[in-house]
């Protein structure tokens, strides 16, 4: 039987929504935490997905503070702290706690590389300065750095770091991330890669973090559900479902370029606008419309029922 830890299920990194001058839009932060609310999920700010490295100070910590008054009764907050300076990070960890977000998360500064003993001291400095439980990120597409399997077991013995949320494309390295973890009661697997999201729940995965899931979070919701009544078929159905809902903003395009996708077809659901704080620019009127085109034809090929765009 799966075992069911503290740190655990549907987690969504979330946009960060943006007024034409580049503020955040309180009224659509409500509307994207209430959808995501709705279907069991909790938010994950100031991640890779809310375009945290280039948001401003203010912005992070007014993102912080209003996340903070909407968070549900008994429900996580997680909050990015992540920065190319160790004492920047440090410094949000710590308005974090002040605020009230339960868990942050740090990925590798994105300048130098690293050898494994500065990665590793890196952590464990966070995580020993931070007054706030850390989870360990992964993801080599934007830091251009894999942390190894054997570092992050290590570190993961550290009092502090309750976690890791692994966004690398690399089914090995899934696999024996699990065999390591999976029944590991203080230490948690979050998957940030959503074609391999069915296969890691099966496998032992303690929870999901899809950037789909700011459009669609009924879909990952009822897949952990599928996953805990160990209903594969249903499981896997809405994997397709998933990786088709994917590839419409994240096919053929950068990652900056499929956030910007994934907010236009955001603005057309009603959730917010299609704002991108710079250097990053929303996508052209006519991607827009060939994005709401794509989407309306596999609604209606797959016959979905997607509560967002009823």
């Amino acid at each position: 039987m799966k075992v069911k830890k503290k740190y655990n299920g549907l987690v969504i990194p979330t946009i960060t929504p943006l007024t034409q001058d580049h503020k955040l839009d309180h009224e659509a932060v409500e509307r994207i935490f209430d959808n995501i609310f709705n279907y069991g999920g909790v938010p994950f700010i100031l991640g890779t997905t809310g375009e945290a490295q280039s948001l401003p100070n203010d912005v992070k910590l007014d993102f912080i503070k209003l996340a903070a008054k909407l968070k549900q009764p008994n429900k996580l907050l997680y909050a990015g702290i992540s920065s190319n300076c160790v004492a920047d990070s440090v410094a949000i960890a710590n308005q974090c706690a002040d605020e009230g977000v339960d868990v942050v998360v740090a990925h590798l500064p994105a300048y130098f590389s690293l050898t494994d003993d500065e990665i590793k001291e890196y952590f464990e400095t966070l995580a020993n300065k931070s007054p706030l439980p850390l989870i360990v990120y992964n993801i080599p597409a934007t830091t251009h750095t894999s942390i190894q399997v054997n570092l992050l077991d290590e570190l993961s013995f550290h009092e502090n770091i309750i976690g890791t949320k692994d966004s690398e494309r690399n089914i090995d390295r899934l696999k024996q991330s699990l065999v390591l973890w999976a029944k590991r009661l203080d230490f948690s697997h979050f998957l940030g890669w959503g074609a391999q999201s069915v296969h890691a729940l099966f496998a032992g995965s303690d929870g999901l973090v899809p950037s789909t899931g700011n459009l669609f979070p009924d879909i990952y919701y009822k897949m952990l559900v599928a996953a805990d009544n160990n209903d594969e078929q249903a499981a896997l159905l809405l994997q397709r479902h998933s990786n088709l809902l994917g590839d419409i903003y994240q096919n053929k395009r950068l990652l900056g370029g499929s956030l910007a996708a994934l907010k236009s077809l955001m603005e057309s659901a009603g959730l917010c606008h299609s704002y991108m704080m710079p250097p990053l620019q929303q996508v052209s009127p006519a991607d827009a419309a060939e994005l709401q085109q794509g989407l309306q034809n596999i609604i209606t090929r797959e016959n979905l029922n997607l509560p967002i765009y009823q």
